[in-house]
């Protein structure tokens, strides 16, 4: 079984790459945002196929499906796009190798694919957000998953916000260009999304 379990003398380079093509979003210091796909990761670095190049040092900061949020800087181009640090504590470290090691292993071992991030375009896509003073906003959902959602809708609120989506309650977690990301508070239900949002 693929393990990233290095002694403590190889971690010079520092920590071993794993091939992985996991569909994201990356933000640049502009705060634009761009669709992106990794092509290897470590829990110290990431090579990433992206439309928008990074500048060298350029702070980047990447949420992919599975994973979730990383940031670092772009260290050098590749082609198609640039491979970049991952800056994290040793914690966090600790977990992205869980995790990539349960990727790696995933299609070997036959495991059954992790629904928490995948991200599908709902059927009824018009939908509304409720903000905190009960002010309904029309939005439309770019896509959802049953931890949160893209939302097209020309409303800038603070990270951490409070929101109301459908029947489901939210925060803010990011802004991306003529939209913000949700996440919500509790993990949903298949049927109860379906329902909901006809994805």
């Amino acid at each position: 079984m693929f393990s990233l379990k290095m002694p403590l003398s190889d971690e010079r380079r520092r920590h071993q790459r794993v091939k992985v093509a996991l569909l994201g979003r990356y933000m640049l210091s502009s705060h634009r945002e761009y669709p992106c796909q990794s092509l290897d990761m470590s829990p110290g670095g990431l090579s990433l196929i992206a439309p928008v190049p990074a500048a060298d040092g350029e702070r980047v900061v990447v949420y992919l499906d599975h994973i979730g949020r990383v940031e670092g800087n772009m260290v050098r181009s590749i082609p198609n796009g640039f491979a970049m640090t991952v800056g994290a504590t040793i914690r966090k470290r600790d977990k992205l190798a869980a995790q990539l090691t349960w990727l790696a292993n995933r299609g070997v071992l036959g495991l059954p694919e992790d629904r928490r991030h995948e991200r599908v375009a709902p059927k009824n896509a018009r939908s509304v957000l409720v903000t905190e003073d009960g002010v309904e906003h029309e939005c439309r959902i770019l896509d959802v998953s049953l931890s949160g959602a893209a939302l097209n809708i020309a409303l800038d609120l603070p990270i951490g916000t409070p929101v109301t989506l459908g029947r489901s309650q939210a925060r803010v977690v990011r802004h991306f260009e003529k939209g913000l990301a949700i996440e919500f508070s509790r993990p949903q239900n298949l049927d109860a999304l379906n329902e909901q949002f006809g994805g």
